[in-house]
């Protein structure tokens, strides 16, 4: 019985692979520039530490992007709430701010995951990003509160909106705005692994949503409907609740360790694959932050001697490490075949 973690071989050899073709046309060229810059473009290289490092840096400049972004929105949002007086779109205002905001708590996340095991947290840090993802999920749970209120309060209380082609096109700003950090944040979320960044990304679309509610009431009123702000704002709570409970699947399933099933698949073949591995017995592979480690247990022949079998034990490690995008640590117990469990 052998058991191997990478923390013990400084010195494993890896594979180089490319999921993707490069296109040598001026559009490719283009394209691969663009990618870069915004950090979509990456070698999957077996290297994890160097991945995760990546995957840290990649993250970060997400949330500094977006939060750039919503900030600029906020502002010019702001700025024509002052000229027309509208509730609405101050509520949507605040919304994108608050939405700004939840970067700060996701960007201490990514730099705490970045911090070396300690003999308290004996783990690393990561687990903090998953916190942060409960703190985004409270946001959006605000949101969606703050946004029913307000739907309500207007529609018991109406007020005249004033300059509404202003507060239309700053509508339109918000959901713009809004939907481009969230195709950002969402696509890097889970390009990275981050449960937390995709549920960031959702909150920007629900306030994008909230935009568009201001957009319709603008339009309804307009139309002589003083009613149809608010009633737009209470269909679009609905349609918030719709993103929030997909927030928390999110969240939830990374706290509770669950990970795709086809994840689990790929992990056993790939320790399968290695001569001398006659069975998986048992694997274990969870997220620890945007970061994967896994404890599997191989049956092998009962002849092989211990040396033999901490080798072999070696192998799937390093294996596993290779073949599974990332995975930076594996812990391997080798069992001889035909023995049973304790």
């Amino acid at each position: 019985m052998a058991t191997r973690s990478p923390q013990l071989d400084d010195h494993r050899p890896h594979e180089h692979r490319h999921d993707h073709d490069h296109d040598g046309s001026g559009w490719g060229r283009i394209r691969h520039a663009v990618s870069e810059v915004f950090g979509a473009h990456a070698h999957d290289s077996a290297d994890q530490i160097d991945d995760t490092l990546e995957a840290n840096a990649e993250g970060r400049r997400a949330l500094v992007i977006s939060f750039l972004l919503l900030a600029l929105t906020a502002l010019v949002q702001g700025a024509i709430v002052v000229l027309s007086g509208s509730v609405a779109l101050l509520g949507d205002t605040l919304h994108n701010i608050v939405d700004a905001l939840t970067a700060v708590p996701l960007l201490i996340a990514f730099r705490l995951g970045t911090r070396a095991a300690t003999k308290r947290f004996t783990y690393g840090y990561g687990r903090a990003e998953d916190l942060a993802g409960v703190f985004v999920v409270a946001m959006i749970t605000l949101s969606s509160v703050l946004a029913a209120y307000e739907a309500i309060r207007r529609l018991l209380h109406p007020q005249e909106v004033t300059h509404l082609w202003a507060v239309a096109g700053a509508a339109i700003i918000g959901f713009a705005g809004n939907e481009v950090v969230a195709r950002y944040r969402i696509g890097v979320g889970r390009r990275i692994g981050s449960a937390a960044l995709v549920a960031d990304g959702l909150h920007a679309r629900t306030d994008g949503f909230t935009s568009l509610a201001v957009l319709l009431g603008a339009a309804g009123v307009a139309l002589g409907w003083r009613a149809a702000d608010p009633i737009v704002g209470l269909l679009i709570t609905v349609g918030i609740l719709g993103v929030l409970r997909s927030a928390i699947r999110q969240v939830g399933d990374r706290l509770m360790d669950a990970v795709d099933p086809d994840l689990v698949d790929h992990a056993t073949a790939a320790a399968l694959a290695v001569p001398g591995v006659e069975d998986v017995r048992e694997l274990r592979i969870r997220w620890i932050g945007h970061t994967l480690r896994t404890e599997v247990d191989v049956s092998i022949a009962p002849e092989l001697s211990q040396a033999e079998a901490h080798d072999l034990a070696h192998h799937v490690e390093t294996r596993l490490v290779a073949q599974v995008r990332r995975l930076t640590a594996a812990t391997v117990h080798t069992s001889p075949a035909g023995s049973h469990r304790a």
